[in-house]
């Protein structure tokens, strides 16, 4: 199992749309960087939820249930989508100030490239969000 970070407005599409609706195609992605991190998913991978804009911060957890596939509403096979599902909420939200400010996190992507949409979680980073999300 692999674990990734999907990115959000969530004034367009937050984890409480996604809880809402169950499951829902997780699309809009361009990047060919973010794209090539899709490919690569498989079902059962899970992936964070994180909210940009104010929040700036990681929200919940999703499972992803469908392989990447060319998104139909592009038109372009080069663009994909894959499907994902909610899991959870987390406890509390983990701040981007919270990981700029933990060395552990200095050479991830979500610190290095602030704007790329879709990236991997080293296993290691993966629990110690949720370490920091289960502290209050």
């Amino acid at each position: 199992m692999a674990y990734w970070l999907l990115k959000t407005e969530p004034d367009e599409f937050s984890y409480d749309d996604l809880a809402k609706l169950g499951r829902d195609r997780w699309n809009g992605v361009r990047n060919f960087r973010a794209l090539a991190h899709m490919r690569a998913m498989a079902v059962g991978d899970l992936a964070f939820i994180y909210h940009t804009g104010k929040e700036k911060a990681v929200v919940g957890v999703a499972e992803v249930v469908a392989p990447a596939y060319p998104d139909p509403a592009a038109g372009d096979a080069r663009f994909v989508v894959v499907d994902v599902a909610p899991r959870r909420r987390l406890q509390r939200p983990v701040t981007l100030g919270e990981i700029k400010a933990d060395p552990a996190f200095a050479a991830w992507e979500l610190v290095r490239i602030s704007r790329l949409s879709v990236m991997p979680v080293p296993p290691e980073h993966w629990q110690r969000i949720l370490n920091m999300a289960a502290r209050h």
